[in-house]
Protein backbone atom coordinates (compact mmCIF):
# COMPACT_ATOMS: atom_id res chain seq x y z
CA UNK A 1 0.00 0.00 0.00
CA UNK A 2 1.46 3.36 -1.09
CA UNK A 3 1.82 6.22 1.40
CA UNK A 4 -0.52 9.18 1.10
CA UNK A 5 0.94 11.45 -1.61
CA UNK A 6 0.57 14.70 0.34
CA UNK A 7 1.79 13.64 3.78
CA UNK A 8 4.54 16.01 4.98
CA UNK A 9 7.68 14.28 6.16
CA UNK A 10 8.87 15.07 9.66
CA UNK A 11 12.50 14.22 9.11
CA UNK A 12 15.24 16.60 10.23
CA UNK A 13 16.41 19.36 7.90
CA UNK A 14 19.81 17.88 7.09
CA UNK A 15 18.37 14.47 6.26
CA UNK A 16 15.77 15.95 3.89
CA UNK A 17 18.46 17.92 2.08
CA UNK A 18 20.64 14.85 1.83
CA UNK A 19 17.79 12.81 0.39
CA UNK A 20 17.06 15.47 -2.21
CA UNK A 21 20.70 15.79 -3.29
CA UNK A 22 20.89 12.02 -3.72
CA UNK A 23 17.72 12.13 -5.85
CA UNK A 24 15.86 10.00 -3.34
CA UNK A 25 12.42 11.45 -3.20
CA UNK A 26 10.90 10.51 0.15
CA UNK A 27 11.87 10.34 3.76
CA UNK A 28 9.67 8.49 6.22
CA UNK A 29 9.65 8.26 9.96
CA UNK A 30 9.41 4.80 11.52
CA UNK A 31 9.03 4.21 15.24
CA UNK A 32 10.72 1.33 16.96
CA UNK A 33 9.41 -0.32 20.09
CA UNK A 34 11.54 1.99 22.26
CA UNK A 35 9.88 5.02 20.60
CA UNK A 36 13.14 6.38 19.20
CA UNK A 37 12.60 7.76 15.69
CA UNK A 38 14.44 6.05 12.86
CA UNK A 39 14.60 7.74 9.45
CA UNK A 40 14.62 5.62 6.32
CA UNK A 41 15.19 6.91 2.82
CA UNK A 42 13.10 5.25 0.12
CA UNK A 43 14.27 4.86 -3.45
CA UNK A 44 12.10 6.50 -6.13
CA UNK A 45 12.18 3.27 -8.13
CA UNK A 46 10.05 1.66 -5.45
CA UNK A 47 7.59 4.50 -4.70
CA UNK A 48 6.69 7.23 -7.12
CA UNK A 49 5.22 10.09 -5.13
CA UNK A 50 4.63 13.09 -7.40
CA UNK A 51 5.11 15.93 -4.90
CA UNK A 52 7.92 14.65 -2.69
CA UNK A 53 10.37 17.25 -4.05
CA UNK A 54 8.02 19.97 -2.86
CA UNK A 55 7.73 18.21 0.49
CA UNK A 56 11.48 18.36 0.94
CA UNK A 57 11.61 22.06 0.07
CA UNK A 58 8.67 22.76 2.36
CA UNK A 59 10.30 20.80 5.17
CA UNK A 60 13.52 22.83 4.86
CA UNK A 61 11.83 26.24 4.66
CA UNK A 62 9.22 25.70 7.35
CA UNK A 63 11.26 23.74 9.86
CA UNK A 64 11.30 25.19 13.35
CA UNK A 65 14.59 25.63 15.12
CA UNK A 66 14.61 23.20 18.03
CA UNK A 67 16.69 23.55 21.13
CA UNK A 68 19.43 21.55 19.49
CA UNK A 69 19.60 21.13 15.73
CA UNK A 70 21.18 18.30 13.82
CA UNK A 71 22.77 18.71 10.45
CA UNK A 72 24.88 16.02 8.81
CA UNK A 73 24.99 14.20 12.16
CA UNK A 74 26.52 17.30 13.83
CA UNK A 75 24.92 18.83 16.90
CA UNK A 76 24.50 22.59 16.66
CA UNK A 77 24.88 24.18 20.08
CA UNK A 78 22.32 26.77 21.23
CA UNK A 79 23.64 27.19 24.78
CA UNK A 80 26.91 26.67 26.60
CA UNK A 81 27.74 25.03 29.89
CA UNK A 82 30.32 26.95 31.91
CA UNK A 83 32.55 24.37 33.58
CA UNK A 84 33.78 26.89 36.16
CA UNK A 85 34.71 25.21 39.42
CA UNK A 86 32.57 22.10 38.95
CA UNK A 87 35.70 19.97 39.42
CA UNK A 88 35.93 21.31 43.01
CA UNK A 89 32.51 20.40 44.46
CA UNK A 90 33.74 20.33 48.06
CA UNK A 91 35.14 23.87 47.83
CA UNK A 92 32.15 25.58 46.21
CA UNK A 93 30.81 27.04 49.47
CA UNK A 94 34.27 28.21 50.52
CA UNK A 95 34.96 29.76 47.12
CA UNK A 96 31.55 31.46 47.13
CA UNK A 97 32.20 33.02 50.55
CA UNK A 98 35.72 34.14 49.61
CA UNK A 99 34.74 35.63 46.23
CA UNK A 100 31.60 37.25 47.65
CA UNK A 101 33.49 39.02 50.44
CA UNK A 102 36.21 40.14 48.01
CA UNK A 103 33.55 41.44 45.66
CA UNK A 104 31.88 43.45 48.45
CA UNK A 105 35.21 45.01 49.43
CA UNK A 106 35.97 45.84 45.79
CA UNK A 107 32.58 47.46 45.23
CA UNK A 108 32.80 49.40 48.50
CA UNK A 109 36.32 50.63 47.75
CA UNK A 110 35.56 51.77 44.20
CA UNK A 111 32.29 53.47 45.21
CA UNK A 112 34.15 55.22 48.05
CA UNK A 113 36.80 56.55 45.65
CA UNK A 114 34.17 57.81 43.19
CA UNK A 115 32.21 59.48 46.00
CA UNK A 116 35.24 61.17 47.58
CA UNK A 117 36.47 62.54 44.26
CA UNK A 118 32.97 63.82 43.48
CA UNK A 119 32.44 65.43 46.91
CA UNK A 120 35.90 66.88 47.66
CA UNK A 121 36.65 69.84 45.39
CA UNK A 122 40.40 69.62 46.01
CA UNK A 123 40.41 66.38 44.01
CA UNK A 124 38.76 67.92 40.95
CA UNK A 125 41.93 67.59 38.89
CA UNK A 126 42.60 65.56 35.72
CA UNK A 127 44.54 62.89 37.63
CA UNK A 128 41.68 62.16 40.01
CA UNK A 129 39.02 62.45 37.32
CA UNK A 130 40.82 59.66 35.47
CA UNK A 131 41.04 57.73 38.76
CA UNK A 132 37.26 58.06 39.19
CA UNK A 133 36.79 56.80 35.62
CA UNK A 134 39.11 53.87 36.40
CA UNK A 135 37.10 52.99 39.52
CA UNK A 136 33.84 53.18 37.54
CA UNK A 137 35.35 50.95 34.84
CA UNK A 138 36.51 48.45 37.48
CA UNK A 139 33.04 48.38 39.04
CA UNK A 140 31.36 47.61 35.71
CA UNK A 141 34.14 45.12 34.86
CA UNK A 142 33.43 43.08 37.99
CA UNK A 143 29.67 43.25 37.42
CA UNK A 144 30.11 41.45 34.08
CA UNK A 145 31.72 38.29 35.48
CA UNK A 146 31.60 37.94 39.27
CA UNK A 147 27.80 37.88 39.96
CA UNK A 148 27.33 35.19 37.30
CA UNK A 149 30.23 33.20 38.74
CA UNK A 150 28.77 33.46 42.27
CA UNK A 151 25.36 32.31 41.00
CA UNK A 152 26.90 29.28 39.30
CA UNK A 153 28.73 28.36 42.51
CA UNK A 154 25.38 28.15 44.29
CA UNK A 155 23.16 26.64 41.58
CA UNK A 156 23.33 23.25 39.92
CA UNK A 157 22.66 24.67 36.46
CA UNK A 158 25.67 26.32 34.84
CA UNK A 159 24.14 26.93 31.42
CA UNK A 160 24.34 30.25 29.58
CA UNK A 161 22.66 31.05 26.28
CA UNK A 162 24.72 32.00 23.24
CA UNK A 163 23.19 35.50 23.32
CA UNK A 164 24.11 35.84 27.00
CA UNK A 165 27.62 34.55 26.31
CA UNK A 166 28.01 37.04 23.45
CA UNK A 167 26.88 39.95 25.64
CA UNK A 168 29.17 38.92 28.50
CA UNK A 169 32.18 38.64 26.20
CA UNK A 170 31.42 41.99 24.53
CA UNK A 171 31.26 43.94 27.79
CA UNK A 172 34.20 42.05 29.31
CA UNK A 173 36.45 42.77 26.32
CA UNK A 174 35.19 46.33 25.93
CA UNK A 175 35.84 47.23 29.55
CA UNK A 176 39.15 45.32 29.58
CA UNK A 177 40.47 47.13 26.49
CA UNK A 178 39.19 50.46 27.85
CA UNK A 179 41.05 49.71 31.06
CA UNK A 180 44.32 49.29 29.15
CA UNK A 181 43.78 52.54 27.24
CA UNK A 182 42.76 54.38 30.42
CA UNK A 183 45.94 53.30 32.22
CA UNK A 184 47.89 54.57 29.18
CA UNK A 185 46.06 57.90 29.41
CA UNK A 186 46.86 58.13 33.13
CA UNK A 187 50.52 57.54 32.32
CA UNK A 188 50.39 60.40 29.80
CA UNK A 189 48.74 62.58 32.46
CA UNK A 190 51.63 61.92 34.87
CA UNK A 191 54.12 62.67 32.09
CA UNK A 192 52.55 66.08 31.41
CA UNK A 193 52.26 66.88 35.16
CA UNK A 194 55.93 66.14 35.89
CA UNK A 195 57.62 67.19 32.64
CA UNK A 196 55.46 70.29 31.96
CA UNK A 197 54.14 71.36 35.40
CA UNK A 198 53.53 75.02 34.43
CA UNK A 199 51.49 74.10 31.36
CA UNK A 200 49.72 71.12 32.94
CA UNK A 201 46.33 72.78 33.54
CA UNK A 202 46.38 74.28 30.04
CA UNK A 203 47.25 71.00 28.28
CA UNK A 204 44.92 68.86 30.41
CA UNK A 205 41.97 71.25 30.52
CA UNK A 206 38.49 69.77 31.16
CA UNK A 207 37.38 69.61 27.50
CA UNK A 208 40.58 67.79 26.53
CA UNK A 209 40.19 65.35 29.42
CA UNK A 210 36.58 64.63 28.46
CA UNK A 211 37.48 64.02 24.81
CA UNK A 212 40.40 61.77 25.74
CA UNK A 213 38.19 59.78 28.14
CA UNK A 214 35.49 59.37 25.49
CA UNK A 215 38.12 58.26 22.96
CA UNK A 216 39.42 55.66 25.44
CA UNK A 217 36.04 53.98 25.89
CA UNK A 218 35.05 54.25 22.21
CA UNK A 219 38.34 52.61 21.19
CA UNK A 220 37.97 49.84 23.78
CA UNK A 221 34.45 48.90 22.74
CA UNK A 222 35.35 49.15 19.04
CA UNK A 223 37.95 46.42 19.57
CA UNK A 224 35.35 44.41 21.50
CA UNK A 225 32.87 44.68 18.62
CA UNK A 226 35.45 43.35 16.13
CA UNK A 227 36.56 40.42 18.28
CA UNK A 228 33.06 39.42 19.44
CA UNK A 229 31.70 39.56 15.88
CA UNK A 230 34.53 37.38 14.60
CA UNK A 231 34.06 34.76 17.33
CA UNK A 232 30.26 34.51 16.99
CA UNK A 233 30.11 34.84 13.19
CA UNK A 234 29.89 31.05 12.77
CA UNK A 235 27.83 28.37 14.48
CA UNK A 236 29.02 26.23 17.37
CA UNK A 237 28.75 22.47 17.11
CA UNK A 238 29.80 19.33 18.91
CA UNK A 239 30.87 20.18 22.43
CA UNK A 240 29.05 22.77 24.50
CA UNK A 241 31.33 22.86 27.56
CA UNK A 242 33.26 26.10 28.02
CA UNK A 243 36.36 25.35 30.08
CA UNK A 244 36.07 28.56 32.11
CA UNK A 245 33.81 30.34 34.60
CA UNK A 246 32.87 33.03 32.07
CA UNK A 247 32.82 33.42 28.29
CA UNK A 248 36.42 34.24 27.44
CA UNK A 249 37.94 34.28 23.95
CA UNK A 250 39.97 31.08 23.75
CA UNK A 251 37.55 28.60 25.42
CA UNK A 252 34.61 29.77 23.28
CA UNK A 253 36.62 29.89 20.05
CA UNK A 254 37.51 26.20 20.50
CA UNK A 255 33.83 25.27 20.11
CA UNK A 256 33.38 26.92 16.70
CA UNK A 257 32.27 24.68 13.81
CA UNK A 258 34.48 26.46 11.27
CA UNK A 259 38.27 26.57 11.17
CA UNK A 260 39.31 29.02 13.89
CA UNK A 261 43.03 29.38 13.10
CA UNK A 262 42.59 32.57 11.06
CA UNK A 263 40.27 34.09 13.65
CA UNK A 264 42.70 33.22 16.44
CA UNK A 265 45.54 34.88 14.52
CA UNK A 266 43.59 38.11 13.95
CA UNK A 267 42.48 38.22 17.60
CA UNK A 268 46.08 37.59 18.67
CA UNK A 269 47.31 40.60 16.68
CA UNK A 270 44.49 42.74 18.09
CA UNK A 271 45.56 41.67 21.58
CA UNK A 272 49.13 42.67 20.79
CA UNK A 273 47.86 46.04 19.56
CA UNK A 274 45.87 46.65 22.73
CA UNK A 275 48.07 45.15 25.44
CA UNK A 276 51.61 45.48 24.13
CA UNK A 277 51.29 48.90 22.44
CA UNK A 278 49.52 50.35 25.50
CA UNK A 279 52.21 49.01 27.80
CA UNK A 280 55.02 50.33 25.58
CA UNK A 281 53.41 53.79 25.55
CA UNK A 282 53.26 53.71 29.35
CA UNK A 283 56.93 52.70 29.49
CA UNK A 284 57.78 55.57 27.14
CA UNK A 285 55.91 58.01 29.39
CA UNK A 286 57.79 56.74 32.44
CA UNK A 287 61.12 56.95 30.63
CA UNK A 288 60.54 60.71 30.18
CA UNK A 289 59.23 60.96 33.76
CA UNK A 290 62.34 59.31 35.24
CA UNK A 291 64.59 61.55 33.14
CA UNK A 292 62.73 64.63 34.40
CA UNK A 293 62.74 63.49 38.05
CA UNK A 294 66.49 62.87 38.03
CA UNK A 295 66.98 66.54 37.11
CA UNK A 296 65.21 67.71 40.29
CA UNK A 297 67.96 68.93 42.67
CA UNK A 298 66.33 68.12 46.05
CA UNK A 299 65.80 64.60 47.33
CA UNK A 300 62.43 65.58 48.81
CA UNK A 301 61.26 66.83 45.41
CA UNK A 302 62.31 63.62 43.71
CA UNK A 303 60.60 61.54 46.39
CA UNK A 304 57.35 63.50 46.04
CA UNK A 305 57.40 63.15 42.24
CA UNK A 306 57.97 59.40 42.46
CA UNK A 307 55.18 58.99 45.04
CA UNK A 308 52.62 60.42 42.62
CA UNK A 309 53.47 57.63 40.14
CA UNK A 310 53.89 54.67 42.52
CA UNK A 311 50.20 53.73 42.76
CA UNK A 312 49.64 53.95 39.01
CA UNK A 313 52.78 51.95 38.26
CA UNK A 314 51.72 49.17 40.67
CA UNK A 315 48.30 48.80 39.01
CA UNK A 316 49.92 48.87 35.54
CA UNK A 317 52.36 46.04 36.35
CA UNK A 318 49.67 43.76 37.81
CA UNK A 319 47.05 44.46 35.12
CA UNK A 320 49.32 44.13 32.09
CA UNK A 321 51.17 41.16 33.60
CA UNK A 322 47.96 39.12 33.89
CA UNK A 323 46.68 40.28 30.48
CA UNK A 324 49.95 39.25 28.83
CA UNK A 325 49.86 35.75 30.33
CA UNK A 326 46.34 35.08 29.02
CA UNK A 327 46.02 36.98 25.73
CA UNK A 328 49.49 37.30 24.22
CA UNK A 329 49.44 33.73 22.94
CA UNK A 330 48.36 32.67 19.42
CA UNK A 331 46.40 29.77 20.92
CA UNK A 332 45.43 28.77 24.42
CA UNK A 333 47.98 26.04 24.76
CA UNK A 334 48.00 26.22 28.54
CA UNK A 335 46.22 24.11 31.05
CA UNK A 336 42.55 25.19 31.50
CA UNK A 337 42.95 24.97 35.29
CA UNK A 338 45.96 27.30 35.16
CA UNK A 339 44.08 29.70 32.88
CA UNK A 340 41.17 29.76 35.32
CA UNK A 341 43.55 30.50 38.20
CA UNK A 342 45.06 33.47 36.36
CA UNK A 343 41.56 34.60 35.33
CA UNK A 344 40.47 34.57 38.99
CA UNK A 345 43.41 36.81 39.76
CA UNK A 346 42.63 39.45 37.13
CA UNK A 347 38.83 39.34 37.53
CA UNK A 348 38.65 39.16 41.35
CA UNK A 349 41.98 40.20 42.89
CA UNK A 350 43.15 42.93 40.49
CA UNK A 351 39.94 45.02 40.79
CA UNK A 352 40.43 44.87 44.58
CA UNK A 353 43.99 46.13 44.16
CA UNK A 354 42.90 49.41 42.56
CA UNK A 355 41.00 50.93 45.54
CA UNK A 356 43.46 49.48 48.07
CA UNK A 357 46.53 50.92 46.34
CA UNK A 358 45.00 54.30 45.58
CA UNK A 359 43.59 54.80 49.09
CA UNK A 360 46.48 53.44 51.15
CA UNK A 361 49.37 54.83 49.12
CA UNK A 362 47.88 58.16 48.03
CA UNK A 363 48.15 60.83 50.70
CA UNK A 364 45.69 63.26 49.09
CA UNK A 365 42.97 60.59 48.87
CA UNK A 366 43.51 59.63 52.53
CA UNK A 367 43.30 63.27 53.64
CA UNK A 368 40.16 63.82 51.54
CA UNK A 369 38.62 60.64 53.01
CA UNK A 370 39.25 61.80 56.59
CA UNK A 371 37.91 65.25 55.76
CA UNK A 372 34.75 63.80 54.21
CA UNK A 373 34.18 61.48 57.18
CA UNK A 374 34.65 64.34 59.65
CA UNK A 375 32.20 66.48 57.70
CA UNK A 376 29.67 63.65 57.66
CA UNK A 377 30.02 63.11 61.43
CA UNK A 378 29.45 66.81 62.13
CA UNK A 379 26.36 66.76 59.92
CA UNK A 380 24.97 63.71 61.73
CA UNK A 381 25.63 65.23 65.15
CA UNK A 382 23.72 68.39 64.22
CA UNK A 383 20.70 66.35 63.18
Amino acid sequence: MLPAPCKLPSAPVGLSLWAHSAKLDSVYRVHRHDRDPVYRVHDPGVYQTPCNLFYCIYSVLSSQTPEKQWENDTRLVTEFVLVGFSNLPDLRTTLFTLFFLTYLVTLSGNITIITIIHVDRTLHTPMYCFLAALSLSETCYTLVTIPNMLAHLLMESQAISIAGCRAQMFFFLGLGCSHCFLLTLMGYDRYVAICYPLRYLVIMRPTVCFCLGALVFCSGFSVAVIETTMIFSSAFCGRDRVEHFFCDIAPVLKLSCSESADKALVIFFLSILVVLVSFLLILLSYAFIVAAILKIPSAAGRRKAFSTCAAHLTVVIVHFGCASIIYLRPRSGGNPDEDRLVAVFYTVVTPLLNPVVYTLRNREVRVALRRTLARSCRFLNKH
